[in-house]
C-alpha cells in the first residue's frame, strides 16, 4: 500500500484507504478499563491494593435512584440500536448485554472499532456538540440500554459530583486508549493487535489470571476489529491456542500469559 512501505507485511490496514483507520480509532469505544492501566496494576500489587480500598463509584445505582431506570430500551440480538447518520440526541448506559459500534467508509467497507459491555456508556459525543452519529451501534446479545437524553446527561453532569466524576474518568481513560489504539495501528503487526484486542475484551487486569471473552465474538468480528483477514486471524488464535495462551471451555478464555506477545519486540 502506498505510504506505508516502513510497516509489517501484516500490518497495514485491510483496504487502501490511509484515512480509514485513523477515522475507526477516533470512534473506538471499547471499555472503561485501559489497557496500560491494567499492566501498571499487575506490576504494582501495593498500589492496587490501595485503589482496592476505595469503593468504586455505582452508576448504576445512582442512575437508578434518580428515576432515569426508568428509562431503560430493550433489544434483540442484532437489532440496531442507532445507524451510522442519525441524529445524536441521547447518551446511554449498558445495563446488560453487549454493543458493537461499527463505521463504514466512503467506499462501503465496515469495521468493528468496539465491543461494549455492562457499565459502558456510549454515544456521548452528543455532548461535544455532535449533530449525527459517526457510526452505527447494534446489540450482539439481548441487551437492556439506559437511554439518557442530552438535556438530562447536561443537568446530571452539573448537579451531581460523584456521576460527572465517574464519567470523566471514564472519557480520560478512552482518550489514552485513543492515543494507545492509534500507536497500535501504526506500528505493531497483526499478531501484535489481536493479542492486545483479545486482552482488552477480557478485561486485562482482573484478579483472575484467566479471563473469558464476554460477549462471544466472532473471528470475522475480530479480523474487523484488527484491520486484518479472518485467516490470519484463525492462524494467530491456533498458534495462541498451541502456546497455551487461550483455551475453549464454554467459550473464549484468555490468559493474562498472552501479554508476552504483546510486549515481546
Amino acid at each position: 500500500m502506498s505510504g506505508y512501505a516502513t510497516w509489517p507485511d501484516d500490518a497495514r490496514p485491510i483496504d487502501g484507504n490511509q484515512s480509514f483507520p485513523i477515522i475507526m480509532i477516533m470512534i473506538h469505544f471499547l471499555s472503561s478499563r485501559d489497557f496500560m492501566q491494567g499492566i501498571a496494576s499487575s506490576r504494582d500489587k501495593k498500589s492496587k491494593r490501595k485503589l482496592k480500598e476505595e469503593p468504586a463509584f455505582d452508576a448504576q445505582a445512582f442512575l437508578h435512584s434518580t428515576g432515569l431506570a426508568r428509562k431503560v430500551e430493550a433489544y434483540r440480538k442484532s437489532q440496531k440500536i442507532y445507524f451510522q447518520g442519525d441524529p445524536a440526541t441521547s447518551v446511554m448506559y449498558i445495563q446488560e448485554g453487549g454493543v458493537k459500534l461499527s463505521v463504514v467508509n466512503e467506499v462501503g467497507k465496515e469495521a468493528v472499532v468496539a465491543i461494549l459491555g455492562p457499565n459502558d456508556f456510549f454515544g456521548e459525543g452528543c455532548l461535544a456538540g455532535q449533530e449525527i452519529r459517526i457510526g452505527t451501534a447494534s446489540a450482539i446479545v439481548p441487551t437492556a440500554i439506559l437511554v439518557i437524553e442530552k438535556k438530562e446527561m447536561m443537568r446530571l453532569l452539573h448537579a451531581e459530583h460523584a456521576l460527572s466524576d465517574r464519567f470523566m474518568a471514564y472519557i480520560l481513560l478512552r482518550n489514552i486508549r485513543v492515543e494507545e489504539d492509534l500507536i497500535d495501528q501504526l506500528f505493531n503487526s497483526s499478531e501484535k493487535r489481536l493479542a492486545r484486542t483479545l486482552l482488552l475484551l477480557a478485561r486485562y487486569g482482573a484478579e483472575s489470571e484467566t479471563q473469558k471473552v464476554r460477549p462471544k465474538v466472532s473471528q470475522e468480528m475480530l479480523a474487523e476489529m484488527v484491520g486484518t483477514t479472518r485467516s490470519r486471524v484463525n492462524f494467530f488464535m491456533n498458534k495462541f491456542r498451541k502456546l497455551g495462551f487461550i483455551h475453549y471451555n464454554g467459550g473464549l478464555q484468555v490468559h493474562n500469559s498472552l501479554l508476552s506477545v504483546v510486549l515481546h519486540d
